[in-house]
């Protein structure tokens, strides 16, 4: 069972994605609500995968992805952005990124993803 970090400061999203997850197989081991909490717990759970917010106070979602891939080239983030924010989806599919899920979630984009991500 895919072992997944969900980072997002906002509680409601983090909900609505470990539901998601939750529904399709998949087990959150951890959450965040910040960039710097994302790296500790990375660290931390070694999850297989992470679902990073890109804004969020403190260290942003492409800050933590970077930094996350430094410690772990084999990192699997899929990053989560709302509507108009391609420069920043570039930015971090550039900074390594697999994937990108558009807020608000359709289940079975963000489970497509996850599992595309895993293989």
């Amino acid at each position: 069972m895919a072992k997944i970090l969900v980072v997002d400061d906002a509680a409601f999203m983090r909900m609505m994605i470990k539901d998601i997850l939750t529904k399709n197989g998949m087990e959150v081991v951890g959450e965040a609500a910040d960039g710097a909490q994302a790296i500790e717990k990375y660290a931390e759970l070694k999850p297989d995968l992470v679902t990073m917010d890109i804004t969020m106070p403190e260290v942003d979602g492409i800050q933590a992805l970077k930094q996350i891939r430094a410690s772990d080239p084999q990192a699997r983030v899929i990053v989560c952005s709302a509507m108009g924010q391609q420069a920043m989806v570039i930015d971090a599919i550039t900074a390594g990124a697999k994937d990108f899920i558009v807020k608000p979630f359709q289940a079975d984009r963000v489970v497509e993803a996850v599992q595309k991500a895993l293989r």
